[in-house]
């Protein structure tokens, strides 16, 4: 039986701005069929947005054409779930979202880059209560390198 993860906005603005890097690795994986992704369209608008800022755009050189690519190859890929915008035990309302759809796309794993949610041991908890892991892109790559070797 596959993983199943939600990769937060972070992982996949850095695994688009540098695919070479950790982010651009667990994508990878993701594109081999190593684990299914969970996404909402709360999110995939998020990417898209954050992708189109324009310092971005100047210092990383792309254009949005290829940011509409990138966001299609997700929604084509992934398993999309409707979010309600009800579920509210974060400060920030995206991370809500996000955290939203982890719970909604039974996702075993929120992986992400994000200090704060990583280290919220009561938003641990909660996301626990729903069976979801909340780990660093890192501690994911080790997860899916275990689960190859048996």
């Amino acid at each position: 039986m596959p993983l199943v993860a939600l990769l937060d906005t972070n992982v996949w603005v850095s695994a688009f701005l540098k695919p070479t890097g950790p982010p651009g690795q667990v994508i990878a994986k993701w594109r081999r069929d190593d684990f299914r992704v969970v996404t909402s369209l709360s999110q995939l608008s998020e990417i898209a947005e954050v992708l189109s800022r324009p310092r971005l755009i100047l210092r990383f050189k792309y254009s949005a054409g290829e940011i509409e690519t990138f966001v299609r190859l997700i929604a084509a890929r992934a398993s999309i779930v409707q979010t309600s915008g009800d579920l509210k035990i974060c400060r920030d309302p995206d991370d809500n979202e996000i955290l939203e759809a982890a719970i909604l796309g039974q996702s075993q794993y929120l992986v992400t880059r994000d200090d704060d949610l990583k280290r919220d041991l009561d938003l641990i908890k909660a996301l626990r209560r729903h069976r979801v892991r909340v780990v660093s892109v890192r501690q994911f790559l080790r997860r899916l390198s275990r689960r190859k070797k048996t």
